[in-house]
Order: C-alpha cells, then structure tokens, then sequence
C-alpha cells in the first residue's frame, strides 16, 4: 500500500467520524419530538347504526271486492287525490243484470206472502166455523212463514247486489298521493280468492318514517324517543334527522342472524324523501359533555429520554393508575390520574384530574437528522458535483 493511498484512507475514516459526531452530538438535545394536544370542552355520543328504508307513515292499498273489467281510470301515478275522490270503474253490465234478477226475485217472493197470508186468512175464517180442520190452518200458517223467510232473503239479495253494483267504483279512502297502479284500462281483475290490489295511496309524503333493521346486539340500547340522524344515496352531503317511533318485538331471522324493526320519524317538510330510499341511520343512545381527552394520551408512557428532553430526573418506579396522562408544565412533565367518562374511542370525558387548557402528551418521536443539511455545514464532506440547471 503506497503512502497516498493510505493519507486518502486517514481522511475518509476522520470525515466519516467528523460526520457521524456532528450528527448524533448536534442532533442529542433536538431529535426527540414530543406531540401534546390540549384539553377542551367537547361532546362524546354513542351510537347504533343500521340500514332500512323509508316509506310513508300512512300508505293504504285499494283493491275491489268485486270481478270485471276495468273500464275507466281517472288517475294516474303521483296524482293527489282527496278522500272519497272516484278513481276507476269496473264494467257495470254484470252487476246491472245480477240487480235486475235480485229485484225480480224480490217481486216473486213479495207476490207469494201476498197469497200465504191471503190463504191463512181464508183458512182462519173457515176454521173459526169449524169448516177447516186444525191441520189445514197449520199448513197455511207455515206457508205464511216461509213466505216471510223468502222475502227476507229477497230483500238481502237486493240489497247485496245494489253493495257489489256500488264496488264497481273505485273511491280514495284517504287524502293522499297515487304511488302505484296496478292495473290498466279493459284489465279484467278477478275478487273470486282475494282482492286484487288497484291502487297504492300514501297519506302525506311530509310524514315519512324509516323502518330500520337493529342487530340484537345493539337493541338493547336503543329506546323511544332517542335522537337519530341518517343519510340517504341520493342526497350524499345531507344529513336528516328524526327520532325513535317505536321498537317492535318479532324478530327477524336471517342467516341465524336476530334482527329488530325499529321505526324512526323521518320529517319530510321538502319532499325529498321518497318511498323506498335506503337510509344509513344512527341511534344516539347517549350524549356526554365534557373536557375531552384523547385517548392516546392514557397510552403514553414516558422513556428516559422523555424525562431528559425536560431536564428531569426518571423516577425510578413508574406510577401505575387505570387511567392517567401526562401533563406539561413549567417546570417539565407530571402525570395526573384521571376519572373518566362516555368514550367514542377516539376522545374520552374526563371527570375529574384535568382541566381545561391542559396541554397532554400524546407520544414522542425522534426526528430524522437532515442529512444533507448537516452535510452542508461539514467542511470535511465532499461538495456535490455541480450540474446544470
């Protein structure tokens, strides 16, 4: 190995020492970052969420009680309609005919009481001069009666087929807005088994309600009366709000999955809320004001260089507390044991041990030396080549 090459080797390894020193001795007192937050009064809310949908408070669907065809329609999807307001009619021919027959029957049975108490009449007078027997009068008696019973019946058949010839048209139960419309004009519909839906009515769409499924884990908090909010796809940065209507006991089973209907009041003053939305929710089921503290400062525990960044002497047992946080103050750090209350997992309440303004410890870090900063202050290091610009 020649002499100059070893002179080169000398002054590597002393700039590399010379680096290295002036690295960790300027970077010994300045590298230790310490993060702090300050105590201030804020809220903490527990919540339950889910999902469900919205729909109208009061919704009735309109069906017919009698068989035909659709003859007229007078409405049609999102017409506002008022109670007792026609909204189709079913051909009445049928219904006309069935009518004229129940008359008709009626007339018959009327003529035949007219005979049975006519004869019973006859038989009476002839029976009170012993010129009929017992046995005749008796006849003509329930002849009379069965006459009554069929024009009872006459009557009832009248009246029914005048009630089915009424169910031809279609009239709005309630004040509302059309939602669906099940049918078409010249539909034949058929009442023989169960009554055909026609029309969908919905009370007020400024009334709305949001009929959410509450896992079984999380029922167990939620009450009438607790504040919600939630949200909707079509309206992202809205948020709504209302409040817990009722809880309902039948469980829903799904997947061995237990499910509760909760009802929540959804006011709808602007309409845009509309039937069938999904609604992301959440329950408020409690609210706690206070100092808040975040809850990575109960998780902070000083290390020795902690305590030298402040010019203090470690203890030499740590102080063990369920809940405690270190705390700046002039004269370095101090750590207070705390009561705690509500937490949302990010910030909890502090009761007692805090006060406002407090300035705690989150956690502390080491900064990165600049390299190239303490490279520029370095008279032994190399300059970088210079290139152009």
């Amino acid at each position: 190995m020649t002499k100059r090459r070893l002179i080169f080797i000398i002054i590597g390894v002393v700039a590399v020492a010379a680096v290295a020193f002036l690295i960790f001795h300027k970077g010994g007192n300045n590298t230790l970052q310490i993060n702090t937050a300050t105590v201030s009064e804020c809220s903490v809310e527990l919540s339950v969420t889910a999902t469900g949908y919205v729909q109208p408070v009061d919704k009735v669907e309109v069906g017919t009680q009698v068989s035909g065809v659709i003859e007229k329609i007078f409405v049609d999807y999102n017409s506002h309609v008022k109670k007792g307001q026609l909204l189709a009619e079913i051909d009445k021919s049928t219904l006309n005919e069935q009518l004229t027959q129940a008359q008709a029957s009626l007339n018959a049975a009327q003529s035949d009481l007219n005979y049975a108490q006519q004869n019973y009449s006859r038989l009476k007078g002839l029976f009170d001069l012993k010129a009929a027997t017992q046995e005749a009068l008796e006849s003509a008696a329930n002849q009379l009666a069965q006459a009554q019973s069929a024009l009872a019946t006459q009557k009832a058949n009248l009246q029914k087929a005048k009630v089915n010839l009424s169910y031809a048209e279609i009239y709005s139960p309630i004040d509302g807005v059309i939602l669906d419309r099940a049918v078409e004009q010249g539909q034949t519909v058929a009442a023989s088994f169960n009554t055909p839906t026609l029309f969908t009515i919905a009370n007020d769409l400024k009334k709305m309600q949001i009929e959410a499924n509450v896992d079984e884990a999380d029922i167990g908090s939620v009450r009438t009366g607790q504040a919600v909010t939630f949200s909707v796809d079509a309206y992202t940065d809205d948020i709504f709000n209302g409040n817990v209507r009722e809880i309902r006991l039948q469980p829903t089973v799904s997947n061995n999955v237990v499910t509760y209907t909760v009802i929540v009041e959804a006011p709808n003053p602007d309409e845009k809320l509309f039937p069938g939305m999904t609604a992301n929710i959440a329950i408020i089921t409690s609210r706690e004001t206070g100092i808040c503290l975040p809850n990575q400062a109960m998780n902070f525990e000083p290390a020795k260089e902690v305590f030298a960044h402040y010019k203090m002497n470690a203890p030499k047992q740590m102080p063990a507390a369920k809940h405690q946080a270190w705390v700046e103050t002039p004269n370095g750090i101090e750590v207070k044991t705390i009561e705690t209350g509500s937490t949302d997992g990010i910030k909890t309440i502090v009761k007692q041990g805090l006060n406002a303004g407090d300035k705690v410890i989150l956690s502390a870090t080491e900064r990165q030396p600049d390299t190239a900063a303490e490279a520029a202050g370095n008279p032994l290091m190399p300059s970088p080549p210079k290139g152009r610009r």
